[in-house]
């Protein structure tokens, strides 16, 4: 189980994403973390672009991906090869969480914003909510995601519906203007 994070800290990494889509005029679904990337000048390096032993060594650093700055400030995010689209871009996008987010070294805090970031940001409430998918299965198709992210963003909404009662958060409102879907 992941920690909890305060509520507050949760909001503010939703308004982050809102102001990160914003910025790099993110405005359709799916939400590609790739993209994103390039748009904020991060390398994304699978670890089969590398020899054998390298790659044992990559995994060795994570089996998924991480993200390296180096000295002259060029980053690069370096990620294992899934053949399931919707977990690269998953962990493409915990690796921007990071960056965005600031995290300099690894922790229980780090992983648990990391993953809180990807999550909502590859399927935000109000985004599902308004895309209006028919049910899990529908959701993975329409934000390629997996069926398992799905599922999770599946409850994550009902649970946002029945708790927001449909009044929305100002950063909500901002991410409806950014995709177009006011009204």
């Amino acid at each position: 189980m992941s920690m909890r994070l305060p509520d507050s800290r949760y909001e503010a990494i939703k308004q982050t994403i809102v102001d990160l889509f914003i910025r790099y005029d993110v405005n359709c679904v799916p939400i590609n973390g790739f993209e994103i990337a390039a748009k904020m000048g991060i390398d994304v390096v699978p670890y089969s672009a590398y020899p054998p032993a390298t790659q044992e060594l990559l995994r060795k650093q994570s089996p998924d991906s991480f993200f390296v700055e180096r000295w002259d400030g060029k980053t690069f995010i370096y990620h294992d090869t899934d053949p399931v689209y919707g977990r690269i871009n998953q962990s493409i996008m915990h690796e921007i969480g990071h960056i965005v987010l600031g995290h300099t070294q690894e922790s229980e805090l780090a992983e648990a914003e990391a993953k809180f970031f990807a999550k909502y940001a590859l399927a935000p409430p109000v985004l599902v909510h308004r895309v209006n998918p028919s049910d899990p299965y529908d959701l993975a198709e329409r934000f390629n995601i997996s069926f398992q992210a799905a599922c999770i963003a599946w409850g994550y909404c009902r649970k946002w519906l029945a708790y927001s009662g449909k009044e929305y958060a100002s950063y909500e409102y901002q991410m409806l203007e950014q995709f177009q879907l006011i009204g």
